[in-house]
């Protein structure tokens, strides 16, 4: 069956916008809340609007891992399009190339802080970490999905030599991150120790390679353990969203078989790494280890069917459409807050009456405020038809 355009998916759209709603909402005050009323409902839901310490999962966690698996998701959806206006390999290689370049040097220049007074050269952010892979995730979408799958073991098998050959560290090496922020959690023990938080293999890697950049001062660790390695494993994350999205447009079965298999190849994602973190390799998201790649796959895939099931085979297409017009729009919103969300928050505490804050709830209508402004944003350029694309 030769793969078709003609019906967009819009379970992709929403699914996305709702991945970026959720990315830009700052956690919508919850947090905060949580500390103001403790032994409160705020306290209970707080776990999941925070990132683990290091091993584990919640909501906020699979933030990143969703997006980046839209954005496989995307990829041979774009290709089949780019394919029908005549559009050449070399000229889809072209586009790939010249995109990736474009979002690590957006990740680049997200980085670097106004206070800065040189570029700093990390590539931990989610635009680097997506433009790192994007032209390798390209490459194999165009050779099958065979090659997908087989890419996914490859790397997540690598990687994970890659780390278990690295030494466990030494007593000397956690003395010297003795005291640091959330290192007391992110130092496991025995095996898992490969594996612990800045004395792994990827964060040698990153001693070596970012000091080769010029820098403002030597580099010895990023806060909060991320490495520029974590590209690879997340490579696995879009390789299955291209796998997916390939199903998705070339498949011959009906919207409930389709809606099914994405549900039941979650399920069984969600089982191996749920196994592989609690016996021999600990999911991480911080470091993106293999088991992470997958347990955080699979949890995408069950949120994915469920939008699927809800729009696609229910048709709640109206009510899921102001996510649409985020999803659309997705690399705008994001710029958007990342260089914009303080003005907005500055500008509506100067704009708006000071009633308009109701005491006790200033966190939660303080950023569902900078939400609003930014969908309203996505909304103009949505009738406008302006769709920012790299």
């Amino acid at each position: 069956m030769n793969p078709t355009t003609s019906h967009r998916l819009l379970s992709l759209d929403a699914f996305r916008g709702f991945i970026m709603l959720l990315m830009v909402s700052s956690g919508l005050g919850i947090a905060q809340m949580a500390a103001a009323h403790p032994g409160s409902f705020w306290e209970v839901i707080k776990p999941q609007f925070e990132h683990k310490a290091w091993q584990g999962c919640s909501l906020w966690d699979l933030i990143q891992p969703s997006f980046m698996f839209m954005v496989g998701v995307a990829v041979p959806l774009s290709c089949a399009k780019r394919r029908e206006h005549g559009q050449t390999f070399l000229g889809m290689a072209w586009h790939a190339l010249t995109r990736a370049i474009l979002l690590v040097a957006l990740g680049v220049m997200l980085a670097t802080k106004t206070a800065d007074k040189q570029t700093v050269f990390l590539f931990t952010n989610v635009l680097a970490q997506i433009g790192l892979g994007y032209f390798f995730l390209f490459i194999l979408s165009r050779l099958g999905w065979e090659y997908l799958v087989a890419g996914i073991i490859l790397v997540l098998a690598g990687y994970t030599w890659f780390f278990i050959q690295h030494p466990l560290p030494s007593v000397q090496d956690l003395a010297a991150i003795a005291g640091m922020k959330d290192a007391e959690k992110a130092v496991l023990q025995g095996f898992s120790g490969h594996w612990s938080i800045h004395v792994n293999a990827a964060a040698g890697f990153d001693r070596w390679f970012l000091n080769l950049l010029p820098r403002a001062e030597p580099y010895t660790f990023t806060n909060g353990g991320y490495q520029t390695l974590n590209f690879i494993p997340a490579l696995a994350t879009m390789l299955g969203g291209a796998v997916t999205g390939d199903f998705l447009m070339r498949s011959l079965k009906t919207d409930k078989r389709k809606c099914a298999t994405l549900i039941i190849a979650g399920v069984v994602l969600l089982l191996i790494g749920t196994i592989l973190d609690i016996t021999v390799l600990p999911a991480v998201k911080r470091i993106w280890t293999p088991s992470w790649a997958i347990l955080s796959g699979g949890w995408v895939l069950v949120m994915l069917s469920i939008f699927y099931w809800l729009i696609e085979i229910v048709g709640l297409r109206r009510l899921v459409w102001p996510l649409a017009v985020v999803g659309m729009n997705s690399i705008a919103i994001y710029l958007l807050y990342s260089l914009c969300g303080g003005w907005i928050r500055d500008n509506l505490h100067k704009h708006l009456p000071a009633s308009a804050f109701v005491p006790g709830w200033e966190p939660v209508i303080e950023r569902c405020g900078v939400l609003f402004v930014l969908w309203l944003v996505c909304f103009w350029l949505y009738r406008q038809k302006a769709f920012l694309k790299l």
